[in-house]
């Protein structure tokens, strides 16, 4: 059975129009696209999506209630809701320093994006 995924590319302006193709889990058709790089991001987004998660973490002693974090490395797009629940339970101590790894989950650095 064949798959087929409609994307805008979000690579540069042009915002092309591709369609990737899938059967038995292997691409067998990418079109619409004027670049390689457009191309290799619609694979991806159609293979294996993924995705930098910003939130925002609780801190204990700060001037501000939380602090924003971020992934330092783009997240399965499936594990998303997990990281989001670890995230909401994540409590810190201040200081907290813009670009401090305050946290690790499942390998993925967390960082800060904010001091507090």
């Amino acid at each position: 059975m064949t798959k087929t995924y409609r994307f805008t590319c979000i690579v540069c302006p042009l915002g092309c129009s591709i369609e990737v193709r899938i059967e038995d889990g292997k691409v067998i058709g990418v079109t619409g696209h004027t670049c390689p790089r457009g191309q290799e991001w619609a694979v991806e987004e159609a293979t294996n999506p993924r995705r930098i998660v910003m939130s925002v973490v609780r801190v204990k002693n700060g001037a501000l209630p939380t602090v924003s974090v971020k992934t330092a490395e783009p997240v399965p797009k499936e594990l998303i809701p997990e990281l989001m629940k670890f995230l909401a339970e994540l409590k810190l101590e201040a200081p907290v320093e813009i670009g401090e790894v305050v946290a690790e989950w499942n390998g993925i650095k967390i960082v800060a994006t904010r001091g507090a």
